[in-house]
């Protein structure tokens, strides 16, 4: 959830401190804050909201301090730890944001994550007369650090993980050792970057790529003790752990928003090109999917009996695609499941089955926690993921990426467009290993998958004219229904998903037939009803009950193949995306819910990148 950044070295870090926060404030906005040692002593500045406000009252500390450091005429720091927040354990105030200090604010640290065990620590830690300042559970982590501090930070880090339960990262600082950063890892991400008598570390790469490209991944259950020199990398035990770097070729502008008003624009016109990096390689030829860099069996893929996919939010969405495809086409039984549900089940697990976890992160907390419920369980366990190095990489068997590049925007969409490509990848290579497609047929889903890319992008443009104006009548409406079947329903869910995070107008998602069981009687004049009424087996029922909408007086807006006429005959206003497969249509279909919900949202003057109470990454149950 919160980003962390941290910095030792020989330039002065304050700015760069501030400048790998705003590569990661999409990891949270509640408040922010920084800290560095200059002149002996910890300078710390905290604010409540985004970084404008950091930056204000970083401003106004050292307006009332002369130089902005703690001593007037005093070096410049050079080397610090930075923090944006989302907010879990405590309120969001001043009080509240990190960093946090210990008793003698010698020790100051920023945290991602949580820390299951805090409220025993706090106990313990207050009977030993220690004093908190906040209501947060990584205040007690400076605590535990000071406690153990006998001169050696990283000893006194290593002392106080020993202690700590839960899921998270952390960077500590001394002021007594005032050219060291001590870090650790419990499954949240953590990242060092290497460069000329510099290093960094922080919650993801972006934080430093401005700066350097050499990083040294730090993995799960580790410690990193950080100088101008570089950084060595210990297990909880103290045993070093050897690693060499590695070099990232992102172009920085991938980073940002390219000319774009907005990240989520920017990344829904990178739709066509994320597809397209996720499929063109894996479909070589003309009828068949080359999967040969998942690293699972072909002889197990042929005989597995059921696949289970496990997922949240968007993910879930994606999966619940790729159940409709990979049961069509390769005829193996598929169940789906809410991964916070699924890990406190008790699953039935039989020795053929494949669990597939799709996590765009890769560190997403309910989702881990269900693929290793179901490897501890005897199955085994297929990520989808789009972070190489991610922990759902470590705590899979194999490992599906879905290449669509860097997604800052916290409502996900370039990722839910490349997870349902691999699903439809891995839908196709099941059905040609177990022989339930015929070549034919395959060649005709492969030439169509090939050619989805440009399609996409031919959506964009005939879509986008016509959504504004469907958002301009629509935008101050209170309540929205989404509507479809079959495979149309998980694009209604994934539509609604998005018009609820960026716009917060309340929207429900249902499957049609099931309207008369409920949801009808929420319809009225003032009712904008969106229905997906793509090709599909089921096309004519959907007509059927939009037909009964419209006899209710709603408003209804339907997403339609192009060339299907009968969809205009019993809609207000229809919007044609090109035509498709049936499977393959939710991958376009998508395009014109995402538009309508960005053009709803700004209509209505809201962030559509950072909205409010949502991160990106949700490492936290």
């Amino acid at each position: 959830m919160c980003g962390i950044v941290g910095y030792v070295g020989d330039r002065p870090c304050r700015d760069l401190l501030i400048a790998g926060l705003e590569k990661l404030e999409y990891r949270g906005y509640d408040s922010a804050g920084i800290s560095v040692i200059s002149d002996g002593k910890i300078d710390s500045v905290r604010a409540v909201g985004n970084l404008s406000n950091l930056r204000a009252a970083i401003k106004e500390h050292a307006s009332a301090n002369g130089s902005g450091h703690v001593a007037v005429g005093a070096p410049p720091a050079t080397i610090g730890v930075a923090h944006t927040r989302w907010a879990t354990h405590g309120r969001v105030t001043e009080e509240n944001a990190h960093p946090h200090g210990d008793c003698s604010d010698k020790i100051h640290i920023v945290l991602n994550g949580i820390v299951e065990n805090h409220s025993e620590l706090r106990k313990e830690l207050a009977e030993d007369g220690h004093v908190f300042s906040s209501e947060t559970d990584a205040e007690i982590v400076s605590h535990l650090i000071e406690r153990h501090f006998d001169g050696d930070l990283t000893e006194a880090v290593r002392a106080a993980f020993g202690e700590l339960r839960g899921h998270y990262a952390f960077v500590a600082m001394h002021s007594d050792q005032p050219d060291v950063l001590v870090a650790a890892r419990k499954e949240c991400p953590l990242i060092v970057g290497l460069g000329d008598d510099e290093t960094f570390v922080a919650s993801a790469i972006p934080a430093f790529l401005a700066e350097t490209r050499r990083v040294l991944e730090i993995e799960n259950g580790e410690l990193v003790t950080i100088t101008s020199e570089g950084a060595e990398i210990t297990d909880a035990g103290g045993n070093a752990v050897t690693r060499d770097d590695e070099e990232v070729t992102w172009d920085e502008d991938a980073a940002e928003k390219g000319g774009w008003p907005t990240f989520m624009m920017k990344e829904i016109h990178e739709q066509p090109d994320a597809v397209a990096e996720t499929i063109t390689d894996r479909l070589p030829g003309l009828d068949g999917v080359d999967l040969s860099d998942v690293e699972l069996d072909d002889e197990y893929l042929r005989n597995i009996d059921r696949i289970v996919i496990v997922a949240c939010g968007t993910s879930y969405h994606a999966g619940l695609v790729g159940r409709y495809a990979i049961e069509q086409w390769a005829r193996v039984p598929v169940e789906m499941d809410v991964a916070s549900e699924y890990r406190y089940r008790e699953p039935v697990l039989r020795e053929n089955d494949l669990v597939v976890g799709i996590t765009q992160s890769g560190e997403t907390a309910d989702t881990l926690a269900a693929m290793r419920l179901a490897r501890e369980g005897g199955a085994k366990v297929l990520a989808v993921t789009n972070v190489m190095g991610s922990q759902a990489t470590r705590d899979s068997d194999a490992v599906l990426f879905t290449r669509a590049g860097l997604e800052i925007g916290v409502a996900a969409t370039k990722t839910f467009v490349s997870e349902v490509a691999v699903m439809y990848l891995l839908g196709l290579r099941l059905a040609e290993l177990r022989g339930t497609v015929p070549k034919e047929r395959r060649a005709e889903l492969v030439a169509q998958l090939k050619n989805i890319p440009s399609k996409i992008e031919e959506t964009i443009e005939i879509v986008d004219e016509p959504v504004q104006a469907i958002a301009q009548a629509h935008h101050q409406r209170r309540f929205f229904l989404y509507l479809g079947r079959h495979i149309g329903l998980p694009v209604c869910l994934e539509g609604a998903l998005k018009l609820k995070e960026i716009s917060y107008i309340p929207t429900d998602a249902y499957a049609a037939g099931e309207m008369k069981h409920g949801p009808i009687a929420l319809l009225n004049e003032e009712t904008p009803v969106i229905c997906v009424a793509t090709d599909s087996p089921v096309l004519e029922k959907m007509l059927s009950n939009i037909a009964e909408v419209r006899a209710r007086g709603a408003d209804v807006v339907a997403i339609a193949s192009e060339g299907t006429d009968q969809v205009a005959d019993v809609a207000d206003q229809t919007l044609y995306v090109p035509r498709a497969d049936w499977i393959l249509q939710p991958i376009l279909a998508i395009v014109p819910l995402q538009l309508l919900a960005y053009y709803i949202a700004r209509l209505n003057d809201l962030n559509v990148d950072q909205p409010r109470n949502l991160a990106k990454t949700v490492t936290v149950e």
